[in-house]
């Protein structure tokens, strides 16, 4: 027989990300019900009081503006973080219903059930970005 597999996580938090507030869902990871929805501030600070200090959990948020610090700040803290490509994941990115809610709530759902239906996105780490942008704005000129 095989090896009996368990779970790192009880807990699985959707992010929909925004620059002053970022919304969350958290699902309990056995049953998939909402066990929490609230809002924290889009700043690291704000992100460490939010998700230091507690236990692991996966976390999914869309890839943009703040996506890259976030989720440095969040594997810090110890937590699993998967990137969504929202221009891959039909369900988030042709939504007709935008809402910062529901979106999170979608995000936490395809985090539980299977991280690779969010298309994940490997962001570079800080210094990598760095010197990125700076042979960006060197071809630029």
């Amino acid at each position: 027989m095989g090896e009996r597999i368990t779970r790192a996580f009880e807990v699985v938090c959707g992010m929909d990300v925004s620059d002053q507030w970022s919304q969350l869902c958290v699902l309990d990871w056995g049953e998939g019900e909402v066990i929490e929805e609230s809002r924290v501030r889009t700043t690291p600070e704000g992100i460490k009081r939010r998700f230091g200090g507690i236990e692991p959990m996966r976390v999914a948020l869309e890839v943009g503006t703040h996506s890259a610090w976030m989720s440095e700040v969040l594997e810090e803290l110890g937590h699993e973080v998967v990137v969504a490509n929202p221009r891959q994941v039909r369900l988030i990115g042709e939504s007709r219903l935008k809402d910062d809610r529901l979106d999170a709530e979608r995000l936490a759902r395809l985090a539980r059930v299977d991280p690779r239906l969010l298309a994940p996105v490997n962001h570079r780490r800080g210094d990598a970005r760095a010197d990125y942008a700076l042979l960006k704005a060197r071809d630029a000129v």
